[in-house]
């Protein structure tokens, strides 16, 4: 087992600092007065916050011929050095688990791919613990330290504590995952769900940055919600805020694993897709894939199972927009390859919906490898090393 350098601190210890430094993340490179218009803080704030930070060389400043001050000096723009620091972030599914090394920006450097051959927690712990050893020595080679270790799983997770408490897919309960990764690796290790990680990503660096209330869906496997509101990726009291998969649209409808009938994941998640459209069809159907290759071939049945499922998803979302009214839900998940066959019934849906002004939420589709879902595991323990990580 290969030695881990030792943890630093980034020295954001002030409200006002980790404001700073998230704002430059996500809109940087800024000048101090640009800052301090982004965040609302004083000019003196913005200095007390940044000397610090660029002491230790997270923030780096030079000149910009394109930016003058008032009295046509040159302004500096203040921006984050991405390369002094590594993260991993891992996104666990049941197949197979995606690996990055991004650097304190969250881009990515390095990423791999390991097939898994089992899903319990003896099958998959070595692999993830195989694939650290890996990057950390990939890391080397940029001369900079890993100093947090990400994963993304699905289903509730509780972040505080690093314990998956259910997932579904890896049939997982009650498994003090961070604890059992930070003492094979040595690495901090903020564990989370995969929706929430991906989300703290677009809001950071994707789709959602400068959006203070957004909304991220997911379709796919299971359907899944990242919410955030004001500013804040939404959690919940118990850690399982956003889950839309679970709102159960039609009580007569069929089973759902959760133990209720007719949840929109029963209806519109690749499963329920795949088991409906055998019904329909009569054919037996082995894939989501081949299900979709049928329905693209017009038909029927199939095609009024994908209606059905885009219905289901579109009446989600506008619980979502009646509920939290964001100004944005941005869809997205492998689902999203039924996304002509989905888009007829989100549309209608959403807008038979939706209340009054509700409905002019601005919706759009952002197809995401799971390679980003790896990277949104990164941003969170980016986030965590950085002390913006309370929910």
């Amino acid at each position: 087992m290969r030695s881990t350098p030792p943890r630093e601190a980034v020295p954001a210890t002030t409200p006002a600092a980790s404001l700073v430094f998230t704002t430059l993340l996500s809109h940087g490179p800024l000048t101090r007065a640009e800052i301090a218009q982004r965040t609302l803080l004083s000019a003196a704030a913005v200095t007390k916050a940044v000397r610090p930070l660029m002491e230790v060389g997270y923030l780096v400043e030079g000149a910009d011929d394109g930016v003058r001050a008032a009295l046509g000096r040159p302004a500096n723009r203040v921006r984050v050095d991405g390369g002094r620091a590594l993260f991993i972030g891992i996104k666990v599914t049941g197949d197979e688990i995606i690996a990055v090394l991004a650097d304190l920006c969250c881009r990515v450097r390095v990423a791999r791919h390991v097939g898994l051959t089992g899903r319990s927690p003896e099958a998959v712990l070595p692999s993830i613990t195989a694939l650290v050893q890996e990057l950390l020595t990939e890391a080397d080679g940029f001369g900079v330290g890993v100093q947090g270790l990400g994963i993304a799983v699905s289903g509730d997770v509780d972040r505080r504590t690093g314990t998956v408490r259910y997932s579904p897919f890896l049939e997982w309960r009650d498994i003090p995952l961070a604890e059992i990764v930070e003492t094979a690796t040595g690495l901090p290790v903020t564990v989370d769900n995969d929706v929430r990680a991906l989300t703290v990503a677009e809001q950071w660096f994707g789709a959602g940055v400068g959006l203070s209330d957004f909304a991220l869906v997911t379709v796919g496997a299971g359907i899944g919600c990242g919410l955030v509101v004001h500013g804040r990726v939404v959690s919940g009291a118990h850690g399982v805020a956003g889950e839309i998969g679970h709102l159960s649209i039609d009580p007569l409808g069929p089973p759902c694993h959760c133990g209720n009938n007719g949840c929109v994941e029963a209806i519109a998640a690749d499963p329920a897709i795949l088991r409906r459209v055998r019904e329909a069809t009569g054919l037996s159907v082995a894939t989501a894939a081949e299900a979709l290759d049928l329905a693209h071939r017009g038909d029927p049945g199939a095609r009024e199972v994908y209606a059905r499922a885009g219905e289901a998803i579109g009446r989600a979302i506008g619980s979502v927009v009646n509920v939290l009214g964001p100004e944005r839900v941005i869809i997205s998940g492998e689902g999203l390859a039924a996304y002509d066959l989905f888009a007829e019934g989100i549309r209608d849906a959403l807008a038979a919906s939706a209340f009054g002004a509700a409905a002019q939420c601005d919706v759009m589709t952002r197809p995401l490898p799971f390679e980003e879902w790896a990277r949104g595991a990164a941003a969170t323990a980016i986030q965590s090393f950085i002390g913006t990580d309370t929910y």
